[in-house]
């Protein structure tokens, strides 16, 4: 059995979409069965992009209630929200002062968020990964569910826990390693013909969103003018809509629609309006089962309390020990 698996990077921004689902949540119900888990809702995290008040309120039931319509067991794991437990917030502070300049400003998220918000480049958005780090090794997680996208940002908490462990002589923290269920960390394409599925991009298929707004958003997915010769190659937009039908669809769909595309004789009309409905399939169950929980205000005021306790007698017990080896 593994110790800890801990998630990062879930920021209540919105709802969460497929991207969110088969990049993690759909291993966290796995993984819950055999493992010690601790699952929040990144609330500091969503700081960065300087979201509203009533945001941040309103996304951060949202995102507790899809959680738990998508499977994740409270009675299982720890699902909590990051702002209720301050010790993140300490072990943050005491990570930064061995994180260095430089490493931060070449990771690539860096780079991706100063070109796409260069009114809004706060120190927040430079130290994110000493923030998820933080997240991480509090718990002194094990392994951590993460996308292919956030690679990066684990392999710097392997740093810092190993730069703790060296500079103040102890051996607090182990070195988280990234985790998945398939051979490769999973990574969701967005309908926008590129790049992954994600709520900045505003390419996202959610999973509270309506049928009727599944099929537009599917029906207006991009493609190109089609095979020119059997046997090509897809070009990215449709390689993106066959990589999230393997994910929604039957095999036999899927194997379909690429023989189509091999022969030349596919109908983009047809594959988007397949793909569709079985989206629709796929996250109906989610969705309405998230609308039964959202309105239940008692039980979700329990569900944070019962997860901040939780979560707080771990992180207790970590900033306790790094306390004592800092000499504070």
């Amino acid at each position: 059995m593994d110790k800890n698996i801990v998630l990062s990077g879930i920021r209540p921004t919105g709802s969460l979409h497929l991207g969110n689902y088969f990049g993690a949540l759909q291993n966290f119900v796995r993984l819950q069965e055999t493992n010690t888990c601790y699952f929040f809702i990144a609330d500091y995290h969503s700081l960065t992009t300087h979201t509203t008040p009533e945001n941040i309120h309103s996304n951060v039931r949202r995102v507790i209630a899809e959680y738990i319509a998508s499977g994740i067991d409270p009675e299982k794991c720890t699902l909590y929200v990051q702002s209720d437990v301050p010790e993140i917030c300490e072990l943050y502070l005491l990570l930064n002062m061995i994180a260095y300049v430089g490493e931060l400003e070449r990771t690539t998220t860096f780079k991706d968020k100063i070109r796409k918000q260069p009114g809004n480049i706060n120190a927040g958005l430079l130290t994110y990964p000493v923030l998820m780090a933080s997240d991480i090794l509090i718990h002194r997680a094990h392994k951590v569910p993460v996308g292919k996208d956030q690679e990066q940002h684990l392999e710097l908490a392997r740093v810092y826990a190993r730069r703790f462990n060296n500079t103040y002589k102890c051996e607090i923290f182990p070195e988280p390693e990234a985790f998945n269920f398939g051979a490769n960390l999973v990574k969701v394409p967005g309908l926008d013909g590129t790049g992954k599925m994600g709520k900045s991009e505003g390419n996202c298929i959610y999973l509270t969103d309506a049928p009727e707004t599944i099929r537009k958003k599917v029906m207006k997915a991009v493609t190109d003018t089609g095979p020119t010769m059997p046997n090509q190659e897809p070009t990215e937009p449709i390689q993106n809509l066959f990589t999230i039908m393997d994910l929604v669809s039957k095999p036999e769909t899927s194997a379909f629609f690429r023989e189509q595309y091999a022969q030349c004789s596919i109908r983009y009309g047809d594959l988007k309006k397949q793909l569709a409905e079985d989206i629709v399939v796929f996250v109906t169950p989610i969705r309405e089962k998230y609308e039964l929980i959202y309105n239940d205000n008692e039980y979700l005021g329990k569900v944070a309390a019962t997860g901040r306790d939780k979560a707080r007698e771990s992180a207790m017990k970590t900033i306790t020990e790094v306390r004592k080896a800092i000499g504070i």
